[in-house]
């Protein structure tokens, strides 16, 4: 499969740059903007590639957003960087902290915007869940977030930056000198947020390289996974470009069911986004494709459903575990959850098939942070409980 243009949307997405007067971001430049924007304003071009190493690794290794912090830079060059530039992430709004330990942070974004983040601490890793757009286009019917009408694409700064928060509320950020940390708090990041992230490409992916970065955030690229709906054109670039785990909001196995539960069907069907699945450069059996599957009583979960899943996936040889998830109930949702015997069933069915049925533990229910309930709190404190499932009526 080959890469196409990129597909676009009538979103607004906001420049990378502060309107006039203000001072520049620097948080989410590629290296060679950032170097651009350095002999700009007056560094010099000789120095300018190692000043952009310098500054790089203070702002995304070690986590400083003052220059003065800098100390291997030269105390003038530091003030002459603060005169014009600032380090500036997104702003957490509110915290909220489940039972089971997982964090839910409302955010701030330019415009006044709010997404929201989720981290998930487990016993092995913890996984922070990002946001890539405000709102969202894809009116999948049994997600909450999609009752939330697409705003704008995040900006690459607002992107990394949800990484770069949570760092900060985890007080995980390295000491310069000290022995390095080899355990992480915040060792995965999944696009599962609020948003199509392959809506949004340019934006993910130059975010997703500086959270590669090995001179910064470094993670490694199998630490990452993003998670599409099926926007098959854009499914090529994701290995070539980004090289990062994927998964897919499958959840049905026919079209017929497919185009209600996931809408962009219509556009790209199941026979499409397979064969891009199949033809995913990544797809190998150590970097399996994900396939998301939301369990909803008698809408797709019968024992034909996990059979014909089975023979998708063989037909088209996809290397492939499918990620079994309770549905996560939100006021006004027009489905049920399967019961437990029903999804232990379908898994058992997958399992026997040879493929890993991992049943997802639901996470931050009681505080709106599983999967599919994200929705900013001030969009849901301006509509009473009514209006919410009267909207979810007419979906």
């Amino acid at each position: 499969m080959t890469a196409s243009a990129p597909i676009t949307q009538d979103v607004m997405t906001l420049p990378r740059k502060e309107p006039e007067g203000g001072k520049i971001n620097l948080v989410g430049l590629t290296r060679e903007r950032m170097r651009e924007l350095l002999i700009e304003h007056g560094t010099p071009e000789k120095q300018a590639k190692m000043r952009v190493g310098q500054i790089w690794q203070w702002i995304y290794q070690w986590g400083k957003r003052d220059f003065a912090d800098m100390t291997n830079l030269a105390k003038a060059y530091r003030a002459q960087l603060a005169e014009t530039f600032e380090i500036r992430i997104p702003e957490v709004v509110s915290k909220q902290v489940s039972t089971d330990g997982t964090r839910k942070y409302l955010v701030r974004i330019n415009g006044g915007h709010e997404v929201e983040v989720v981290y998930i601490p487990e016993d092995d890793r913890g996984t922070l869940c990002i946001s890539s757009q405000v709102g969202c286009t894809l009116t999948c019917s049994f997600c909450h977030t999609g009752t939330q009408k697409l705003v704008r694409n995040l900006t690459p700064a607002e992107i990394v930056g949800q990484v770069m928060m949570a760092r900060d509320d985890l007080e995980e950020w390295p000491v310069p000198g000290a022995p390095k940390e080899e355990t992480r708090l915040l060792s995965n990041i999944v696009l599962m947020g609020m948003g199509e992230p392959l809506y949004n490409f340019d934006n993910v992916r130059d975010a997703m390289k500086i959270a590669m970065d090995p001179e910064g955030i470094s993670l490694s690229r199998r630490r990452i996974t993003l998670s599409t709906s099926g926007v098959v054109p854009e499914i090529a670039r994701t290995a070539e470009e980004i090289g990062c785990l994927l998964a897919i909001s499958f959840h049905a196995t026919t079209n017929e069911t497919r185009d209600v539960l996931v809408p962009i069907n219509k556009r790209w069907n199941i026979d499409e986004l397979l064969q891009a699945l199949a033809d995913y450069p990544k797809a190998s059996n150590s970097e399996r494709i994900t396939f998301e599957y939301v369990m909803l009583d008698g809408v797709n979960d019968t024992d034909e459903d996990a059979h014909r899943l089975i023979d998708h996936i063989k037909r088209y040889n996809i290397p492939a575990k499918i990620n079994l998830i309770p549905f996560n109930e939100w006021p006004g949702a027009p489905y049920k959850r399967s019961s437990n015997n029903r999804i232990h069933a379908f898994a058992n069915i997958i399992y026997q098939a040879g493929y890993a049925s991992p049943i997802r533990k639901t996470r931050g229910e009681d505080i709106m942070a599983a999967c599919g309930q994200l929705k900013s709190a001030t969009e849901r404190a301006r509509k009473s409980r009514k209006q919410i499932e009267a909207e979810a009526g007419m979906k």
